[in-house]
Formats: C-alpha cells, structure tokens, sequence
C-alpha cells in the first residue's frame, strides 16, 4: 500500500500500446469500427459505426497562488496562468497563446439563465478532452500513425455546474459511447454546413463537425442545460500539468497492468495500494479501460472521477507551486494546451481564467459531486454503444436545470419569485408552438391548437398559433425577449401549470413563445412533476471528500 510508483513508471511500453490509441486504451484503433473487439477480457464486439471509441483524459491547470487552484483539470490549467504571469508582456504573452472558438455552432439561442431570488445565476462549463493528434508532442503520446492529422473527437465531455450560491458544484460525465442525434452545426471557418444527424451517432464525433461549439450545440440539444463556457484541452497538455503539480495519488484494490495479448490497453501498470501517478502515467490513468472493473468505458469515467476529486483534495491540503521556473513552463504548457470559447463573454484571457478559478475555489471538496449520465445499453445495431436512460438520465438534467444540489443537502437556493404581469391577461400576445415531435414519433397533430384554445379559455384572448416549422422540444417552456415581458410570460405559464423554471430570457424569440414540448403530448392541463430532488443511483454519484475510492481490477488483468 503506499507505493510511489512501479517498475518502469513513465516508460510503459506507450509506443506499443498507448501508441495505437488516442485518449482510449486502445479499442478499435488499428481497425476503426470493424468490431473485432476482441481483447484479453472477452468483450463481445463493438458495432460499427460512430467515432472511433476512445478514453477520457482531462484538462488540468493550477493557479500559481495555491488558493486560486480549483478542481478539475480544465479550470486548473487557467488558474496557474494568473500566479505565473509575473507582468503586463507576459500576460499578454500567454493570452496569444489561448485558442479561442465559438461558443455555439448550433442554430438553436440558448436560453439565458434564470435568477433565484437574490440575483444570483448559476454558472456551466463544458469540459472537453481531444484525442487531436496534430502536433509531434501529442503523437508521441498516443495515437495510430493513420490517425495523424485526422478530425479529432471529444472523448472526454463533462459538465461542470457551479450552483448559483456557489455552495456546491456538481459534474456530469457523458461516456464517449453515448448515442444521440446531432444537431446541425456550421463551421465558423470554412461555413460548412453539417446537418443534423438523421439517426444515432457518438457524442465524440460532434468535436470533428466544426469544432467544440457543436459538442456545446449536442449537450444543449440533449439536456436542455445553458452552456456558459466550454474549455477543451488535448492528452499533450494533460501531461504536462499533471508533471507540473507533482502527481495526484491513485488506488487499485490489487495489481493491474492494462494490457492484452493483441496490443490494446493503456499500458498502466500499478502495484496494489495507493501510487501517486504524474506525467505519461497519470494518462494512462486517464485512458484505462481495459484492466478496471468491468473493462467498459463506464469504468473508466468513474476513474477519471476518482483522479480529479483526489488531486483538488491534494491541491487543498497545502500543495505549492513556488518554483519560478516551473509555474512559467506550466502556465506556457496550460495556455498552449488551452481552447477556450471567445468573445466579450468568452474565456479568452488570462484574467478571465483566474476569475473563473475564484468563483470556483468558493465551493468546499465535501460539496463537489461527480456523476456518469444515467444509460442503458443498446441493442442489435447499437449493440456495445449506450444510449441515455430516458427516466433517470432526464432527472439528473432537470435537478441541474433547476439548480438542485446531487450531493442531496439543502440548498440556499430559492425558488424563482413571480412578477406581477405588467397588462390585464386579455392584452398578453402569446405565440403557440407545437414542438412535440420526439427521435421516434411524430409531432401530435392539433397540439398548438389544443393550447391556444386553453390559454383562450383562461383568458388570454391574443393567444395564436405559430405555424412555422419548430425543432423537436423535449420539455415546454415560455421564452421571452426582454425583461419587460417577464412577468406576463410567467402568467402564461402559472395559468398553464408550468413551473417559472420554464419561464427564462431568450433572444431566440421576438414575443412571448409557448414551445409545447414532448412531455405534453396529450389533451389536458401540463401535469409534468418537477424532478425529485435525489440523484439517481444509476448516476453513480461521488462525492469530492471521498479519499476511501479504490479502483476494482478487471479480472484477468492482474500481475
């Protein structure tokens, strides 16, 4: 127990394994999607198509000043930039070397946040973990010799949400395995247009359709959630974080050696007990699949949880960066490493980082909750893919919707306050939108008309139905332009039974719009519940505090 490290630690064979392998430990490299998946621990073969199944790496980063360094590995890789940025040149030195994207390459506005009742919003940032192999130092890492250069992928996404009070932070990890439809996206650069997906598709091929902007436009899709930031690093600067902050300990409840007999696996190799992996082997942490529990790539997240919480604790118990030397070569690595969303609201200085890493560092280990989207897996075509689990999975992006903490203690958070209406409900325009179409059915005729007619009954007289083609809505809601027509959107939805969650700000609509959703696809008043405010089991929560976490071994891959 104990160990600092293994025989040959930094130089496992990663040419030989890690070499055929992006962010992924191995599957399906040499053979894209051929399903000849069929290594030491007899897993059945994978489907073909879809990305090529990788791993989950992370971003890190820490602030020169230890209390400025925060979680997780993206937001750690922007706080040592503020502690390391001696003066005004070399600020701005670092900030050139920031890579700045859009936001959104959807066609869909996000909705802007809703306040609680002390004017407080929340704050969400997509993590993403590229296996882009374009740059020697990446290739040297991982990767097939074919894939060199080619459209890379987003094997790793979480979601980071820092609640509104800023008690508590819950993250959501979707497996790189999950299927979905992709929404259209267009490249800033090129303008070329990629059309929504007609069927399924892996999540971590969004990343090569115009960049990370439409793996932002595929999660808003999907859950609904506003999408402040996203932060996107590659395994080359993983690498050189995890090297600059001295390694994060890990622990294997026996021997492992992440390796089968026809080349796949991460090449991680640990002795039972606790190691404080760092550089090349805090990757192969990151990567490894094969070798940990079940050898699925739900074990693996659940590793890269493990590995986050255990370096915030270490960060929080007094770890120094004071080398000049080394904070300059880290924050010079963290920028490199960095893409970050541009714009006024964007990410894409120096100081923006450092006070993003402020907000962050407010939320104690003991709040901090890591959780996998709830999933099942597929069957026949999607056989070896998993798909969102429809009750579970909607849950947990509701509770993050609503700002519920998945720790399950109180919240300071209140309830949204209504606001008086500003005319008589006769004189409120609203349009009428049918939105109920779903992946597998199709819009239920007549659905708009039903609601105007309700809304008439109730009162609102100017209410019309808006016959242009709307997008497929998985949950109703009434937008609004301005702050202005708050309060009457809120009485359309309080005459509706619609919960003031569903009330928010968008600049998508001109008036107040009523988008009836997929959860209100029969006659009669909205009767969808709210979320139970518990974090479904199936989300295997971890929490930031827990230093008893112990990775099981797969059988057949000990040592």
């Amino acid at each position: 127990m104990g160990r600092s490290s293994t025989p040959g630690e930094g130089t496992r064979p990663s040419v030989r394994h890690a070499g055929q392998l992006g962010w992924d430990d191995g599957l399906y490299e040499d053979a894209p999607e051929t399903g000849q998946d069929s290594g030491a621990d007899g897993r059945r073969p994978a489907p073909t198509g879809g990305g090529r199944r990788k791993g989950g790496a992370k971003r890190h980063g820490k602030k020169g000043k230890r209390r400025v360094l925060r979680w997780t590995a993206s937001v750690l890789s922007l706080v040592i930039i503020g502690g390391a940025a001696a003066g005004y040149l070399y600020i701005e030195h670092l900030n050139g070397n920031l890579k700045k994207e859009d936001l959104t390459l959807g066609d869909k506005k996000m909705a802007d946040h809703k306040a609680n009742a002390a004017g407080q919003t929340p704050l969400n940032i997509l993590l993403i973990g590229s296996d882009a192999r374009d740059s020697k130092e990446n290739q040297k890492l991982g990767g097939a010799k074919e894939t060199f250069g080619a459209l890379p992928l987003a094997d790793v996404q979480m979601l980071v949400h820092l609640s509104a009070d800023r008690s508590n932070m819950s993250v959501i990890s979707m497996p790189r395995d999950t299927l979905l439809k992709i929404p259209k996206c267009t490249d800033p650069k090129t303008k070329h247009v990629y059309p929504a997906t007609m069927g399924l598709e892996m999540t971590n091929a969004t990343l090569g359709r115009g960049g990370p902007g439409c793996t932002v436009a595929t999660w808003y899709e999907l859950t609904g959630i506003t999408i402040d930031h996203f932060m996107m690093i590659d395994f080359a600067g993983v690498v050189s974080m995890a090297d600059a902050i001295g390694g994060v300990p890990v622990c294997v409840e026996g021997n492992v050696y992440s390796h089968t007999r026809d080349g796949k696996g991460s090449g991680l190799k640990l002795e039972e007990g606790t190691t404080k992996v760092k550089g090349k082997q805090a990757l192969q942490w990151l990567r490894t699949r094969y070798g940990f529990k079940d050898g699925t790539d739900l074990s693996r997240t659940y590793a890269q949880h493990m590995y986050m919480n255990s370096m915030v604790r270490e960060l929080r118990k007094g770890t120094k960066l004071t080398d000049p030397g080394k904070l300059m070569g880290l924050a010079e690595a963290a920028t490199d490493a960095l893409t970050v969303d541009k714009g006024d609201k964007g990410l894409g200085s120096v100081k923006k980082l450092y006070d993003l890493a402020g907000e962050l560092k407010k939320v104690p280990t003991k709040r901090i909750t890591m959780t996998t989207m709830p999933n099942v897996y597929g069957t026949g075509v999607n056989e070896g893919r998993v798909l969102p689990k429809p009750v579970d999975a909607d849950q947990l992006f509701q509770m993050v919707r609503d700002d519920v903490p998945l720790d399950g203690k109180a919240s300071k958070r209140k309830a949204p306050v209504a606001k008086e209406p500003t005319a008589p409900v006769a004189e409120i325009p609203v349009s009428v939108r049918n939105g109920t179409r779903t992946d597998t059915e199709y819009p239920v005729k007549g659905r708009a008309s039903a609601v105007q007619e309700l809304l008439t009954g109730k009162g609102f007289t100017q209410a019309a139905v808006d016959k242009q083609y709307t997008e497929a809505t998985a949950r109703t809601g009434v937008l609004f332009p301005s702050v202005d027509m708050e309060g009457n959107a809120q009485a359309v939805a309080t005459a509706l039974g619609i919960p003031l969650t569903a009330v928010k700000k968008s600049t998508a609509v001109s008036g107040i719009t009523l988008t009836v959703g997929a959860d209100w696809r029969v006659d009669g008043d909205y009767s969808a519940p709210s979320a139970e405010e518990k974090t479904p089991e199936s989300a295997r929560a971890l929490n930031g505090d827990d230093e008893t976490a112990c990775m099981p071994i797969q059988p057949g891959f000990g040592w």
